[in-house]
């Protein structure tokens, strides 16, 4: 068996690299193979930003542009992309992308370490919010009236910069920044860095050129190498039936983790990214279906867009970075017990669908997990779809619903939970006629609160009720104590985030300690976040990337 030549383009050019390992990361290429030393490693994790490069990908035409780690991602899973650097964007003429020279004239570097990687966040802003509005945007720019990239144009346009209009409000930038991080700058110049963008002279990628670049490199569909990249699903099953030991990868923002930290290697990589199947957000009969391939950007725009409430919650997912690189049904199928994606989608009553080249199979997502990061797949099966109710279905259309997701961990952005809980509740003249819990955090699998569901139903919706609720809640589960937090706090803050469910459904806005956010326009210092964000860390160790998004 050969290892896969992996091809994209790079400054213009094709590269070319043969004989790579399948779990060689794309950071050891770049800073190994290539030279590329702009591009740094600080935490090896994904959790710190400094790695981040863009990737260009041809998907329907357009170039979709996308900031990824580099230290958690596999070089092969790259191939027939277009990469850029912070060596990559400047000017022809040696002059600074507006990336760049906004970071030097708004002071945005001090010891200048994750200098690159804030740097290509910003690139991969300025394509994504600042370029399709530029005179000279072409071949990538959206279809009028189609939908702008998620937590784009649509989250606001900010004031204009010296009559330059600008898509990119403080509150975007900060959640586009979200997944790198100074210990130097105290963040205020570098947000002020992702305005100034727009009112420099703009940069503008060849897209056409590039388009036809990489039309010209599909990804290798080789069935004897070693890592496997197929592009349709038939495909996909056929190469798992043949190769049942191979390690499944879907962004590889968790399995990156486990070359970086526990030095694995893969003798066999089967890579479903690229099934074209499993890309896609769909609505089908009542339900969203969420291919397995489909990013966590992705998920979760589509998620938000059903309930707004989530947006937040959403954002606290990891950091965008890994956002663009993990999947859903990655993050499901690794099942770990602090993964924020599983007690939101067992809340909002969704199931799995396991294929094979035998046929397919459906179940709760709840009954899918036997133990710790152990499920029912079988050795021929991938997970390829995820299916969530729709709010307005029939079954949930009637009375009053009630749905909010409860995060808690040490920092704000980027981090893991030390205990979620999303309560998804419908009300019928005051009386809990349906109620559906999520917990993560608290259990050696993510977990359904079957006791307080039972305990609630039929209760009128009252203090006394939460009350006892909260008993039920706090009993129901046995977390464990370990380096980030005790069993005793952990069912302490269960209990609390029920109170505060009752709280908010009764108007109070105060008890909401999560919205650290940027004071007004002219006044651009950003707020400390509320003491009350901070608390414990998981139920294992690991960095937010490992539990946030995993492939």
């Amino acid at each position: 068996m050969t290892d896969n030549t992996i091809r994209f383009i790079r400054r213009g050019e094709l590269v070319a690299l043969g004989n790579v390992p399948p779990e060689r990361t794309l950071l050891e290429v770049l800073r190994e193979d290539l030279g590329a030393t702009g591009t740094k490693e600080g935490c090896g994790e994904g959790d710190c930003g400094a790695c981040t490069v863009v990737l260009g990908e041809l998907r329907a035409g357009a170039i979709e542009y996308r900031a990824i780690n580099s230290c958690i991602r596999l070089a092969h899973a790259i191939d027939g992309m277009a990469l850029w650097t912070v060596e990559d964007i400047a000017r022809d003429d040696g002059g600074l992308h507006p990336a760049q020279e906004a970071m030097v004239t708004c002071h945005g570097s001090q010891c200048g370490f994750c200098t690159p990687g804030f740097v290509m966040s910003l690139f991969g802003m300025y394509q994504n919010h600042i370029a399709p509005t530029l005179p000279t945007a072409c071949g990538s720019l959206p279809p009028e009236g189609a939908a702008p990239p998620w937590g784009g144009p649509a989250a606001g346009r900010a004031p204009a910069i010296s009559g330059v209009p600008n898509p990119i409000t403080r509150a975007l930038a900060q959640e586009e920044l979200s997944g790198n991080l100074c210990r130097c700058t105290g963040y205020r110049p570098i947000i002020d860095a992702a305005q100034q963008m727009a009112s420099l002279p703009p940069a503008a990628v060849d897209e056409r050129a590039l388009i036809a670049q990489l039309a010209q490199i599909a990804p290798s569909t080789a069935a004897d190498t070693a890592y496997l990249l197929p592009t349709d699903l038939k495909a996909l099953l056929a190469a798992r039936a043949a190769h049942p030991k191979a390690q499944i990868v879907a962004g590889c923002t968790d399995v990156g983790l486990w070359v970086t930290k526990m030095h694995l290697q893969f003798p066999e990589v089967l890579d479903l990214t690229r099934v074209e199947e499993l890309r896609h957000v769909q609505r089908d009969a009542g339900r969203l279906r969420i291919g397995a391939a489909a990013t966590l950007t992705e998920a979760y725009a589509a998620l938000v867009a059903e309930w707004p409430q989530l947006k937040t919650f959403a954002n606290r997912f990891a950091g965008l970075p890994v956002r663009n690189s993990g999947t859903l049904g990655g993050n499901v199928a690794n099942g770990s017990p602090i993964g924020d994606s599983m007690p939101l989608l067992i809340a909002l009553g969704a199931s799995v669908v396991l294929a094979s080249t035998r046929g397919e199979r459906e179940m709760a997502l709840e009954d899918f997990y036997t133990g710790y990061r152990m499920n029912l797949l079988a050795a021929d099966e991938v997970l390829a779809w995820i299916l969530v109710p729709l709010a307005g279905t029939a079954a949930q259309a009637n009375g009053e619903r009630l749905l909010r997701a409860y995060k808690i961990s040490k920092r704000f952005d980027d981090d893991i939970s030390a205990v979620c809980l999303v309560l998804n509740l419908r009300l019928e003249e005051g009386r809990v006629v349906r109620a559906s819990i999520g917990a993560g955090g608290v259990a050696a699998t993510p977990a359904r609160a079957r006791q307080t569901e039972a305990y609630l139903l039929g209760k009128p919706w009252t203090q006394d009720t939460v009350r006892g609720a909260i008993d039920v809640l706090r009993a129901e589960f046995q977390p464990i104590t370990d380096m980030r937090a005790s069993a005793a706090y952990r069912s302490e803050v269960l209990g609390n985030l029920l109170q505060r469910f009752w709280l908010e459904s009764q108007g109070h806005a105060q008890v909401n300690l999560e919205s650290p956010g940027f004071a007004v326009q002219d006044s651009p210092r950003p707020r400390a976040p509320a003491a009350g964000s901070a608390a414990a860390g998981a139920p294992e160790p690991g960095p937010a990337s490992s539990e946030g998004g995993r492939s």
